[in-house]
C-alpha cells in the first residue's frame, strides 16, 4: 500500500493555514501540559500516565508521551483506523513541546504560583485544542483509539471515559500526580472546547456546503 493511502487525504483548501494552525496548536498543547505538570496539582489522565511512567522508569515526561502515542497509534491497525498528517504530528510535537517547556519553566513555588500555572495550563489547553482540531488534519492518537472502539458498537462516551480512567489508574499506580488539577481539568475542558473547536475550525469546501466536521482531540 502506498504511503498516501495509509494516511487520510489532506484538505486541498487553505492547506498552509491549516499546517500553521496544526503546528501552533500542538506546540501549545504540549506547553499547556507542561504548565500543569509544573503546578504540581495534578494533570489530565493521559499526562498522569506519562508522568507515572517517567517516575517509574526514568526518562522525560514528553518522551513518554511520544512513546505512549506510538503504542496507541499501533492499536489503530486492528481497528482499521487511518491516521492523518495531524495524527503523526501530534505524537511527535506534543512530546517535544512538553520537554522543552519543562526545561524552561521551574516548578511552582507556593500555592498562588501553583494555581496560576494550573489555571493557565487548563485554559490554554482548551484554546489550543480548538486551534489544532480546527486544522482538520486528522485526530489525535488517543482520540482515534476511542473512535475506533466506538465504531465496534460501544457508546463513544463510555469508551472514552473507560480508556481515560484506565490511563489515569495506571499512571496513578506508577506515581503520577492525581489532584485538584485533575478535577479542575475534567470539569473545565469540556465547556472550553465546546466553544473553541467551532470557533477555530477551518471548514473545507464540503463542510461549507453543509457537511459537519468531526471533532477530535489529544
Amino acid at each position: 500500500m502506498s504511503p498516501t493511502r495509509l494516511l487520510l487525504p489532506l484538505p486541498t483548501d487553505r492547506l498552509p493555514l491549516r499546517l500553521v494552525a496544526l503546528v501552533a496548536g500542538l506546540v501549545g498543547y504540549g506547553a499547556s501540559i507542561a504548565l500543569m505538570l509544573r503546578s504540581g496539582l495534578g494533570v489530565m489522565p493521559w499526562s498522569v500516565l506519562d508522568q507515572g511512567l517517567s517516575r517509574a522508569f526514568g526518562g522525560q515526561v514528553g518522551t513518554w508521551s511520544i512513546i505512549v502515542g506510538v503504542v496507541v497509534l499501533l492499536t489503530w491497525v486492528p481497528l482499521r483506523q487511518r491516521p492523518g498528517l495531524g495524527t503523526i504530528a501530534n505524537v511527535v510535537l506534543v512530546g517535544l513541546s512538553i520537554n522543552t517547556v519543562l526545561a524552561l519553566v521551574p516548578p511552582a513555588q507556593g500555592a498562588v504560583a501553583a494555581w496560576a500555572l494550573l489555571l493557565t495550563g487548563v485554559v490554554m489547553n482548551g484554546v489550543v485544542t480548538g486551534v489544532y482540531v480546527g486544522a482538520g488534519l486528522g485526530p489525535g492518537p488517543r482520540d482515534g483509539l476511542s473512535l475506533g472502539l466506538a465504531a465496534r458498537g460501544l457508546p463513544l462516551r463510555v469508551v472514552r471515559t473507560g480508556v481515560e480512567l484506565l490511563a489515569l489508574g495506571i499512571g496513578f499506580v506508577l506515581g503520577g500526580t492525581v489532584g485538584w488539577g485533575t478535577l479542575v481539568y475534567a470539569l473545565a475542558i469540556g465547556p472550553i472546547v465546546h466553544r473553541t473547536v467551532p470557533a477555530f475550525r477551518l471548514r473545507t469546501a464540503a463542510e461549507r456546503a453543509g457537511a459537519p466536521a468531526p471533532t477530535t482531540a489529544h
